[in-house]
């Protein structure tokens, strides 16, 4: 789906609605599962929204839905994208130690991952924690640290179009400090990138310019193999595909869902979905695999112990 959406340009990578439509599809059709990485976190939640009533478990993987919306889906599988803006930030901040100008490019405004990640460059460069949460607080002198006029950059995962973007900022302002790409868009077309980078290879090497990008799969090291780039910032895109396909597996088969809890610092948790005493079965593996982690957690469950005895309790 994403990479049609790449192929087609601005026609449908605007807001998500194809992905969205194509996910209320698989509802309709009755589907074992779905696995999705929203590209418009609330026009997916929208498409969603019949998923439970027809029994259908979700898992997102790369991208998540927004705060509010995550009891539509059983887990999210792949990295803490507040990470990756954090990582890219100090890797700048290593390069630009007393600030200047940047420019951040994402890669849709709807985007949830990117949005986290932009909110940890934003942070991370500002010293503080933004108030209003993703994509976080315009940069406007914090530390040193400005945004140009124009900036963000969207690309809407069109990637020609995003290595015109670079072009283009890098051209109208000649003295950036800073250009962060919060994925890999324009190295995904390295002929085109290489183009570019290259008459800023001499900035880039003396620290005038921090280009550091998100991802690092080998056409992208390459890239900084010939110092085209700063620093890479990766992810394992591969394996969230891969285990999410197998966690999906693994929930149709009555197993628990991947415990994203392990990774989170916070000691007490809420599951929000309301139907977790229907499924003994699936209750007492979640009961089992959270059961090493020694945290709280709570949720609303409706037991019918005259159905099942042995759902009643599990320690």
């Amino acid at each position: 789906d994403r990479g049609r959406h790449r192929e087609r340009g601005d026609e449908v990578t605007g807001g998500g609605d194809e992905q969205a439509q194509i996910v209320q599809d698989l509802i309709t059709k009755g589907v074992a599962g779905i696995a999705v990485s929203p590209s418009n976190a609330a026009a997916m939640a929208a498409a969603l929204q019949g998923a439970a009533g027809a029994k259908i478990p979700v898992l997102t993987w790369d991208s998540d839905l927004l705060p509010d919306a995550k009891g539509l889906r059983l887990a999210y599988v792949g990295t803490h994208n507040n990470d990756i803006g954090t990582n890219i930030a100090k890797l700048v901040q290593g390069i630009k130690p007393k600030g200047g100008k940047i420019c951040i490019q994402s890669g849709g405004a709807a985007a949830a991952n990117h949005n986290e990640r932009m909110k940890g460059i934003r942070d991370t460069l500002s010293g503080k924690v933004s108030a209003d949460g993703s994509p976080g607080d315009r940069l406007n002198g914090e530390n040193g640290w400005t945004e140009v006029e124009g900036c963000p950059l969207y690309t809407y995962d069109d990637f020609p179009k995003s290595v015109q973007q670079m072009e283009d900022i890098l051209g109208k302002y000649p003295d950036l400090d800073a250009f962060t790409p919060t994925g890999g868009f324009p190295q995904f077309v390295p002929d085109a990138y290489e183009k570019v980078a290259s008459k800023y290879k001499d900035k880039i090497a003396s620290g005038a310019l921090a280009l550091v990008v998100a991802d690092t799969l080998p056409v992208q090291i390459e890239l900084m193999k010939k110092g085209l780039s700063a620093g890479q910032v990766g992810q394992r895109p591969f394996e969230m595909g891969y285990k999410t396909m197998f966690f999906l597996k693994d929930i149709k088969d009555g197993k628990a869902p991947p415990a994203e809890v392990a990774d989170d610092d916070q000691p007490y948790f809420v599951f929000t979905d309301n139907n977790l005493g229907s499924r003994p079965v699936y209750l007492r593996e979640l009961c089992r695999a959270l059961w090493p982690l020694q945290r709280i957690w709570s949720a609303a469950v409706t037991l019918d112990v005259t159905d099942d005895r042995t759902g009643a309790t599990q320690r």
